[in-house]
């Protein structure tokens, strides 16, 4: 603080009234008074004042550094139910300040402010079990559309539902082709490499098929289709309800979870199998490429290919396919309706349906893989 900041801001306390005076030029730059340093004794020495007035006959220029301490003496005098006397202060100030006060203290920026280890603790543990309990509430609903959609009660457009088909299928070939194509020649790659140290180049066929048809396909699949349709699902629903769409469908008596969720579950349960097998046979194709280059002939590949795979290790693809679909959606549609009434919220929306379908999936898989191995298959 320099010198001259002093004389920018003294206080008179008169029994139970303080006097304010106000003088200079406030900016940020020349370091003006803070609250603590200049008005902390003035206002606790004998108590609260009753009362705060001001005097700025001999206030120059200011700018929002003014507007802060003012701020701060306001909420100091709302604790204390003091009177807080504004009427002595220049008319735009009086804006400036009614402004800020109109914004209310949200409890995100209190949260922020209590760095208290327990605290923080407590809330990550509420946000928790929180979190937990909307999934559970989610899972409980959908589990009962399924049985309303069984028993033929369940009311959605049929045509919303060729429609999701649609772009959860066709529309996201050309995208899973070209993923799917790159880590069938990148598994060819790294295999050809290291069994060519050992005479073994034909096993790539075996590393490509087995890793793709059990691990890869469904995986890559399954992330793509996060990526893309479950972010879809997720803004979908978020925008309608920043719409107000999904109060309106309660208002003429269609359930939500029926009308828009259960709709999208089914169609991403039904193609997530088929992409999933799409993936596997053009994750084979991109092996075979790099094979073939590599100076397997393509009948060598081809039947080394055939040998390597068994019934098995395509229905536990093909399994995972399903599973990941109805992760994929549920995630997606989950945080759609979470979502709050703002395009920001939308986004966060979409950015954890996401984040929570990606890990999801990963967990899902290691559980296959602990499965599969205990059962030996």
């Amino acid at each position: 603080m320099n010198d001259d900041s002093s004389n920018l801001l003294s206080a008179d306390r008169s029994g139970d009234r303080l006097e304010v005076f106000l003088s200079g030029s406030w900016h940020i730059n020349s370091s003006p008074p803070d609250f603590a340093s200049s008005l902390a004794t003035p206002l606790n020495d004998g108590g609260p004042p009753s009362s705060i007035t001001f005097d700025t006959s001999a206030l120059d220029s200011y700018d929002s550094s003014l507007i802060s301490l003012l701020l701060k003496l306001h909420r100091q005098c709302e604790s204390t139910n003091t009177r807080f006397d504004r009427d002595s202060l220049p008319g735009d100030v009086n804006d400036l300040l009614d402004m800020a006060l109109a914004v209310p203290e949200t409890e995100e920026g209190n949260r922020r402010q209590d760095r208290r280890f327990f605290y923080r603790v407590g809330s990550a543990s509420l946000a928790i079990v929180d979190e937990l309990l909307d999934l559970f509430n989610f899972l409980g609903e959908c589990l009962f559309a399924i049985g309303r959609l069984l028993t033929g009660r369940a009311r959605f457009r049929h045509r919303d539902f060729w429609v999701t088909v649609q772009e959860s299928g066709a529309e996201a070939l050309p995208i899973v082709a070209l993923i799917s194509v790159l880590i069938g020649m990148i598994l060819a790659f790294v295999g050809s490499h290291q069994l060519s140290e050992f005479g073994a180049s034909i096993y790539v066929a075996d590393l490509v098929g087995i890793a793709m048809v059990r691990e890869m396909g469904a995986i890559m699949a399954g992330v793509i289709m996060s990526g893309r349709t479950g972010a879809n699902f997720a803004a979908q629903l978020g925008s309608m309800k920043v719409n107000e769409e999904i109060d309106a469908l309660r208002t003429f008596g269609f359930n939500p979870i029926d009308f828009l969720v259960i709709p999208r579950i089914l169609a991403l349960v039904i193609m997530m199998p088929l992409l999933t097998v799409y993936a596997d046979i053009i994750g084979i194709l991109g092996g075979m490429i790099v094979g073939v280059t590599m100076g397997i002939s393509f009948d060598q590949y081809f039947n080394q290919t055939i040998n390597s795979l068994d019934i098995v290790a395509c229905m536990i693809g093909i399994t995972k396919g399903f599973v990941f679909g109805f992760i994929i959606a549920g995630a997606g549609c989950l945080r759609g309706m979470q979502s709050g009434g703002s395009s920001a919220a939308v986004g966060s929306a979409t950015t954890s349906a996401v984040v929570t379908s990606i890990t999801a999936i990963i967990i899902a898989d290691a559980i296959f893989a602990v499965l599969t191995t205990i059962l030996g298959l």
